[in-house]
């Protein structure tokens, strides 16, 4: 009941641990996005898609809980500090139209996780405001009816959502694995680092394996 992971083996509880896909979300993965009107080459994020696509078709199969986010603002930005929309010297901002609607505003065809990873009737998805799945969502509650100790983070960008996510969690207590070919980022020392942080002082914020060891151990576990 074991995955084969850095720093040391993750170990796998007797209920199946959640798996968390972090904004795989048009507005970050395809040209035209959010990403895009950042300046960052949004190809690189590609990548991640076939792995969560095989993780998530094997979650679904063993009956693992499956909780997808998406970052989204009301349509009146009420829930977007002005702080955060104004950062940068971008062309585009949160709020603004692009080429697939006003960018990551909730409900609009850029804010829809790609087509590839679709939620499927009884999956958990999440609209949160920043970059921790945890800040102001039911996504505590939710874990907690659920029973789930142990969650499995897949998902973009690596440093930035996806991390932020895995150390709140950390915080609340789950034990947390993060999927290493299952992330993104646009920028590939950011990721190297980010992995490095996670397993650094025997996984102060947990643990990191590839999909292979990941894959394996829920089939000899819940298979």
């Amino acid at each position: 009941m074991q995955i084969d992971a850095r720093p040391y083996s993750y170990a796998l509880p007797e209920r199946p641990p959640a798996l968390i896909i972090i904004d795989m979300q048009r507005d970050f993965v395809e040209p035209g996005g959010f990403g895009d009107a950042l300046g960052n080459d949004v190809s690189r994020l590609q990548a991640c898609v076939p792995v969560i696509a095989r993780l998530l078709a094997v979650a679904r199969r063993l009956g693992l809980p499956v909780i997808h986010t998406r970052e989204a603002h009301k349509p009146d930005l009420s829930d977007c500090p002005p702080s955060k929309r104004l950062r940068g010297d971008c062309r585009l901002k949160i709020g603004d139209v692009g080429p697939m609607g006003r960018l990551l505003i909730d409900g609009e065809p850029g804010n829809a996780i790609i087509e590839a990873l679709k939620p499927v009737p009884g999956e958990i998805e999440i609209a949160k405001p920043g970059k921790g799945a945890f800040y102001a969502t039911p996504l505590q509650e939710i874990l907690q009816q659920l029973g789930v100790t142990h969650l499995l983070f897949t998902g973009v960008t690596t440093e930035v959502c996806v991390q932020t996510t895995m150390r709140e969690a950390n915080d609340r207590g789950y034990e947390c694995l993060l999927v290493e070919d299952g992330t993104e980022s646009y920028f590939p020392e950011f990721k190297r680092a980010t992995l490095d942080m996670i397993t650094a002082q025997g996984g102060i914020v947990g643990w990191v394996a590839g999909s292979e060891a990941v894959l394996a151990g829920l089939e000899r576990t819940y298979g």
